[in-house]
């Protein structure tokens, strides 16, 4: 069931350990209320992703997933036609002296339903419950993709040849996502709602490791998301994400490190970047003074 108020939506998302901020919150809220795509911008690791799978989560349905890359096109997106099986159906039906018809060989059963077209139909595991479809990194798309989506995204209907049309009895939650290696048409953006997703505050990334990585102690949170927060104040061609953070925890924790000092910091520092001219640019120097940070 969709959440009442962005309170609700608040406390909804908290208990499947996202931790978003009020205007996420109500981003995500208006989303549901007004049955509109929403566009996420950020940093790669900053939680656009997470935000897909919790709100999945409280929708209490799958998320269905399509990651966009530089040529893909409908039958990888939408969906493509079983040929062997089509053809294997025709040939038993000739053998058993058979005519087959178009409506024999175009039918569900042979039809391969990629992530777009799952989005309009019910969940076969909670049918009454609105599907979640994110759309990832929409920015590595090409841009005729774009135009096909906006169209699609439009009246959440699609006609296929032979088979007919399909319409979403009730539209999907979509959650376009973006990092911002080129700018998406306008004609796109128009159609969502739109956020932006940046480093959340120090108190906030506490939270987020305390509940995905425990097995840290809680003092080497504190200090690991200090030391994560002066990194980013540093020049450097990518600065550690959230997601480094809970990698960075768990990594300590697993070797045991009680206590951050320079040399655990040194022996890990390529969980946190992941760039060689960062691994050269932070020095035991910089490492000492971003240890010296309040926790």
């Amino acid at each position: 069931m969709d959440p009442a108020s962005i309170d609700e939506t608040l406390v909804a998302l908290s208990g499947q350990q996202y931790f978003a901020s009020r205007e996420l919150a109500t981003g995500l809220f208006l989303a549901l209320k007004m049955e509109r795509p929403l566009f996420l911008e950020g940093e790669p690791g900053v939680g656009k992703t997470e935000l897909a799978k919790a709100a999945a989560g409280v929708l209490g349905t799958q998320m269905l997933r399509l990651q966009c890359y530089e040529g893909l096109d409908t039958a990888s997106a939408l969906y493509e036609w079983d040929y062997p099986r089509q053809i294997m159906a025709l040939r038993l039906a000739e053998a058993a002296g058979e005519q087959p018809s178009n409506d024999s060989l175009y039918k569900s059963e042979f039809l391969l339903k990629r992530p777009l077209l799952q989005a309009l139909m019910p969940d076969p595991l909670n049918p009454t419950a609105r599907r979640v479809l994110l759309i990832d990194e929409i920015d590595r798309a090409d841009e005729p993709f774009e135009a096909f989506l906006l169209e699609l995204l439009s009246d959440f209907q699609v006609s296929i040849p032979e088979y007919g049309t399909v319409c979403a009895e009730r539209p999907p939650l979509v959650v376009m996502t973006s990092n911002r290696t080129r700018e998406v048409h306008d004609a796109l953006k128009r159609r969502c709602l739109y956020q932006w997703i940046g480093y959340p505050a120090r108190d906030v990334e506490l939270q987020i490791v305390a509940a995905r990585a425990p097995e840290a102690s809680v003092e080497l949170q504190a200090r690991a998301v200090a030391f994560v927060h002066r990194l980013r104040t540093l020049d450097l061609f990518k600065a550690p994400g959230v997601a480094e953070t809970i990698d960075w925890c768990r990594a300590l924790a697993a070797l045991s490190v009680s206590e951050l000092d320079p040399q655990s910091v040194q022996d890990t520092l390529g969980v946190l970047l992941k760039y060689q001219d960062d691994l050269t640019r932070v020095d035991a120097a910089e490492i000492a003074q971003c240890l010296a940070a309040p926790a």
